[in-house]
C-alpha cells in the first residue's frame, strides 16, 4: 500500500500513475518514472514507476538536486536531457555510467508549470551501441506529458490544497509492465428467477458469444455447455441460492469457438448476493476462470528436461518447473517469492545480480556460470522481457577449463552476504563526486549533497582533529546547536563523537532517550536520532562526520553497511583536500607575490585591476598586468604565459622585469615588445606567451599600442559605445626571435575607459573567442560606471560565482582624462584578487 502524505488525494496519485504509463506507452520505452521535489528542495523523490521496479534502475528513491544524474539534471536547468545510448551517458554522466554499466538510453525532462518546477520524468529504453534514441516526435511527446502532468498538479493545489512536494519516507506508487494473460476471468450476475444473465464481455468471449448479440438469457449460455454438466450445474445454484451457499471451484465444459465436437474446462465460482430471505436469495454473482492457457504452458514446460524459472523484474521467483527445483536442489516453497540470489546463498554474488540487471536494463539475453558444489556447475541463461525474465538452468558436465572461474563462480558466498548492489551503488556514486572535489570545502558539500537525501537526514556537520582536540570545519542543515558539546573537546572527552573516533567503529543512536541514557548531559538541540561516522584514513583519525535527524530515524543493517562504507571514502577525501589546501595557499601566495600591489598614481589617468585564481587546479598561472609610469603618461600592460606551473609563473615574473626594463629606457611599444621576445628566447623555458602593451600620454587624447597574439583591448567612450580595437596582431612571444610587433595608434576621448584582460574572461569550451570577446563588450557598454572598482566588479560578477574556473583571469581598466584623479592602489582603487 502507499504511504499516504498529509494532503495526499487519490487523484495525485492517479495523475502520477497516468503520467508515468502514458510516457512510457507513447515512446516504446520499457520503464518510466516521476519524481517530485522535496520539502526541503534538496532532492527530488520517487513518486512513481512504471514498467521497472526502482531497485532495478539503481534503486534512487532520493536524489540530491546537485546530484550529476540526467533526472537532477532536467529538473535544474529546465532543459530536456537526452541520452541515446551508453556511450553518450558514459560521455556526459561518466557516475551514471559507472552505476548502470549497461546498454540503455534515456530522456529526463522537468515537470512544472508556469515557471516553478515540480520535478523531473524519465523513460528508459534498450539501446544497442550507435542507436540514435528517440526520435524528435517521441522526446515532444514526453515534454507534452511532463507539461500536462505540471499543469495538472498545479491545478490541484491551487483546487485542494494538496502539495507538488514528496516526503521522503512516501512509497513511490509502482505500475507493472504489462504481460501475456494465461487466466482470462469474466464477471456475471444471474437471477435465478428471471433467468436474466448479465456478463462481461470477458464472459461472453470464454463462451464463444458476441458481446453485441448476446440477449443476456441463461438459456443461451446453457447451449454452450456441455450436455453432461448443464443438470449439475443448475442443482448446484438452485442449492446456493436455496441454503445461502457458495458454488466453489465447480468445472463446467464449454464447446470450443465455432462448434464442432471441441470442448474446453473452465472453472465457475459463485456466491448469493446477500444473506437474507426474499428475492435476494435468487441472485448470484460470480466469476468463471479459464485458465487452459496457463495451464497448458505450465504442462508444456514441467515435460521439458531441461530447469526453467520465471523472475519477476526486481529478481523474485514467481515459477520454477520441477527440473529447476531439483537442479538448484530447493523446494518450491523456500524459492517461489523469494528473490533468486537471496534465496540461494550459493548465488549470492555481486555479479548474479549484475547479470540479471543488465538483462533487464538492456533487454538483451545474458548468462552466467555458478558453482553450487565442489564439483556441480550450472550453467544459466537469462532472456528478458519488460514484465520478468525468463531463465534456463542447465548442469555442465565438467568444470569450466578456464584458469581462472567466472566472477559469479568464485568460492560461494555464505547466508550472511550483506545488500550488494545498493551499497556498491552508494559507493560508487559518493566516490565517483569525490573524484571531482578538490578543496576541504568542495569534499564537505559532496558529502552533504550525498548523505542527507540519501538517507533522510537533515543536519550533517563534519569536524576534523586539530592539535587534539575537535573542530568544526563544516555544518548544514536548520540547527547550529546540535553539536555544541563537540567543538573544542579532547579525543578523550565522553562524548559520542569523539568516542567513535577513538575507537573507530560507528555509533548510531535511534533517540534521545539512547544518548541521554549512554551520554547523561550531552547536548541535544532540536535532532532526535544521529550517526557518527569515524573518518580514518591510513590509520591516522582525521575526524568525525555526524548526520543528524529531526525525528527518530532507524537505522537498518544495510544503512549501518552503507554509511560505514562511505565513512573511508569520506576520510581519504578529506585527507587529500587538506593537503591540496595547504599546498594550495602556498602557490597562491607565490603567484600574488608576483603580481604588483599598488598601481601608480597618474594625473589624469585611474587604473584598477582583478585578478581571479582558476579553480580547476594547484598549479599557478601565468596571467600578469602592470602599469608603469613614463614621465609622460603610463605603460599599460597585460600577458598570458602559457601553462598553469611553477615555471608558468616564473616565467611570467621575468617577462614582467623585461618589460619595465625596454619601458624604463623609453624604448616605442614596438620595440620593448620585440625586446621581450627576445628575452624569452634567451631564458628557453620551452613556454610560449601573449601580451599587449600600450602606451597613455596623459596631456594628449592618444595611445599607442601593440599585441603579440593577446585577445585585443575594449574601449569604452563617454557616451557608451564600445567596440573592440582593431590593433596590428604581432606573433606570440617565443614563436621566433625576430618577430616584429607593428604599432597601432588609439584615439582615447577624455572619460573613455580601456579594458585589457586575459583569455579566461573570455574562453568557454566549445565556442569561438569572438563570440566571449563580443559578450564581455556587451557587458562593458551596458554596465553602471558609478566607479571604476564598481565597473571592475560588475564585469567579473559571472566569473566570481563560478564554482569552476579552468582558467586564471586579469583584468586591467583605465579611465582617462580630466574625470578620472589618479589612484595609488588605496582600498577599493587598487589590484584585487579572489580565490
Amino acid at each position: 500500500m502507499r504511504g499516504m502524505t498529509v494532503g495526499e488525494t487519490a487523484e495525485h496519485a492517479d495523475l502520477l500513475a497516468a503520467a508515468a504509463v502514458e510516457a512510457v506507452e507513447g515512446t516504446g520505452a520499457y520503464a518510466g518514472s516521476v519524481f517530485l521535489r522535496s520539502r526541503d528542495r534538496r532532492s527530488i523523490v520517487l513518486a512513481a514507476a512504471y514498467g521497472a521496479p526502482p531497485s532495478l534502475l539503481g534503486g534512487w528513491r532520493l536524489i540530491p538536486v546537485s546530484s550529476p544524474i540526467p533526472l537532477a539534471t532536467a529538473y535544474r536547468s529546465g532543459r530536456t536531457v537526452h541520452l541515446a545510448n551508453a556511450e553518450e551517458t558514459m560521455r556526459r554522466y561518466p557516475q551514471l555510467a559507472v552505476a548502470l554499466p549497461y546498454a540503455f538510453g534515456s530522456c529526463s525532462v522537468p515537470v512544472g508549470a508556469a515557471g516553478e518546477t515540480f520535478g523531473a520524468l524519465a523513460v528508459v529504453w534498450a539501446a544497442s551501441p550507435g542507436s540514435e534514441g528517440l526520435s524528435r516526435a517521441r522526446r515532444r511527446h514526453v515534454r507534452t506529458v511532463a507539461g500536462r502532468l505540471g499543469s495538472a498538479l498545479a491545478a490541484l493545489r491551487a483546487r485542494t490544497g494538496d502539495p507538488v512536494e514528496c516526503a521522503p519516507e512516501t512509497v513511490p506508487i509502482e505500475i507493472p509492465a504489462p504481460s501475456a494473460t494465461a487466466v482470462r476471468v469474466g464477471l456475471f450476475g444471474w437471477d435465478l428467477g428471471s433467468g436474466t444473465f448479465r456478463g462481461d464481455d470477458e464472459l461472453c468471449a470464454i463462451f464463444g458469444l458476441d458481446p453485441r448479440a448476446f440477449d443476456g438469457q441463461a438459456t443461451s449460455l446453457a447451449a454452450c455447455l456441455h450436455p453432461g454438466d448443464l443438470a449439475a450445474f443448475l442443482s448446484a445454484a438452485r442449492e446456493a441460492a436455496a441454503r445461502g451457499r457458495r458454488i466453489t471451484a465447480r468445472r463446467l465444459r464449454v464447446r470450443e469457438r465455432g462448434g464442432g465436437e471441441g470442448y474446453r474446462t473452465v472453472e465457475l465460482w459463485a456466491r448469493v448476493l446477500e444473506a437474507g430471505d426474499g428475492p435476494a436469495r435468487r441472485q448470484l454473482v460470480g466469476a468463471v476462470v479459464d485458465s487452459r492457457a496457463g495451464s497448458a504452458a505450465v504442462a508444456a514446460v514441467e515435460r521439458l528436461r531441461d530447469g526453467l524459472f520465471s523472475l519477476a523484474p526486481d529478481g523474485r521467483v514467481t515459477y520454477a518447473n520441477h527440473t529447476a527445483l531439483r537442479q538448484l536442489d530447493v523446494s518450491g516453497d523456500k524459492l517461489l517469492g523469494q528473490v533468486l540470489w537471496d534465496a540461494l546463498p550459493w548465488l549470492a554474488d555481486p555479479d548474479v545480480e549484475s547479470r540479471h540487471r543488465s538483462a533487464m536494463i538492456s533487454q538483451a539475453p545474458a548468462s552466467f556460470l555458478a558453482c553450487q558444489a565442489p564439483d556441480h556447475w550450472l550453467a544459466f541463461s537469462l532472456h528478458p522481457e519488460a514484465d520478468g525474465v525468463t531463465g534456463r538452468v542447465v548442469p555442465l558436465g565438467q568444470p569450466p577449463s578456464t584458469s581462472a572461474p567466472p566472477a559469479s563462480a568464485a568460492e560461494p558466498a555464505t547466508a550472511a552476504t550483506p545488500t550488494r548492489l545498493g551499497v556498491m551503488h552508494h559507493v560508487l556514486q559518493l566516490g565517483s563526486a569525490l573524484t571531482e572535489a578538490v578543496t576541504t570545502r568542495q569534499v564537505c558539500e559532496v558529502v552533504s549533497d550525498q548523505l542527507l537525501p540519501a538517507f533522510g537526514g537533515q543536519q550533517l556537520a563534519i569536524y576534523v582533529v586539530r592539535n587534539g582536540t575537535m573542530h568544526r570545519l563544516f555544518h548544514t542543515g536548520r540547527h547550529e546547536d546540535f553539536l555544541d558539546g563537540l567543538e573544542g573537546a579532547p579525543l578523550h572527552a565522553r562524548l559520542p563523537g569523539t568516542e567513535a573516533l577513538t575507537a573507530g567503529a560507528p555509533l548510531f543512536i535511534e533517540s534521545r532517550q539512547d544518548l541521554t541514557r549512554n551520554y547523561p548531559g550531552a547536548p541535544t538541540g532540536e535532532v532526535n536520532s544521529w550517526a557518527y561516522l569515524p573518518l580514518i584514513a591510513s590509520s591516522h583519525p582525521v575526524g568525525t562526520c555526524v548526520l543528524g535527524f529531526d525525528s527518530n530515524h532507524r537505522f537498518t543493517e544495510k544503512d549501518r553497511g552503507v554509511l560505514t562504507a562511505l565513512a573511508g571514502l569520506i576520510a581519504q577525501a578529506l585527507e587529500r583536500a587538506k593537503l591540496y589546501d595547504s599546498e594550495f595557499a602556498i602557490a597562491r601566495g607565490l603567484q600574488q607575490a608576483l603580481l604588483p600591489h599598488r598601481l601608480p598614481v597618474i594625473p589624469g589617468i585611474r587604473t584598477v585591476a582583478r585578478y581571479l585564481p582558476g579553480t580547476s587546479g594547484m598549479d599557478i598561472g601565468g596571467d600578469w598586468y602592470d602599469a608603469i609610469p613614463t614621465g609622460k603618461g603610463v605603460a599599460l600592460i597585460i600577458g598570458d604565459v602559457q601553462g598553469h606551473s611553477i615555471a608558468a609563473a616564473a616565467t611570467m615574473a621575468q617577462l614582467r622585469s623585461a618589460v619595465r626594463a625596454f619601458t624604463a629606457v623609453s624604448h616605442t611599444p614596438g620595440e620593448v615588445m620585440a625586446g621581450v621576445n627576445r628575452t624569452l628566447f634567451d631564458l628557453d623555458p620551452g613556454l610560449l606567451a601573449s601580451c599587449c602593451y600600450l602606451q597613455v600620454a596623459a596631456d594628449t587624447h592618444h595611445a599607442h599600442a601593440v599585441t603579440a597574439g593577446h585577445p585585443p583591448p575594449l574601449l569604452r567612450r563617454p557616451d557608451g559605445t564600445t567596440e573592440v580595437l582593431d590593433l596590428g596582431i604581432g606573433p606570440l612571444l617565443g614563436v621566433e626571435r625576430t618577430s616584429a610587433y607593428p604599432t597601432t595608434p588609439v584615439d582615447l576621448p577624455p572619460g573613455s575607459v580601456l579594458a585589457l584582460y586575459t583569455d579566461g574572461l573570455v574562453e568557454e569550451p566549445g565556442a569561438d573567442i569572438d563570440v566571449g570577446i563580443d559578450r564581455l563588450r556587451s557587458s562593458l557598454a551596458h554596465a553602471r560606471a558609478d566607479s571604476l572598482d564598481e565597473l571592475a566588479d560588475r564585469l567579473l560578477h559571472n566569473a566570481r560565482r563560478s564554482s569552476y574556473r579552468a582558467d586564471d583571469i586579469a583584468l586591467l581598466l583605465t579611465e582617462y582624462g580630466p574625470g578620472a584623479p589618479g589612484r595609488d592602489g588605496a582600498p577599493g582603487g587598487g589590484p584585487r584578487g579572489a580565490p
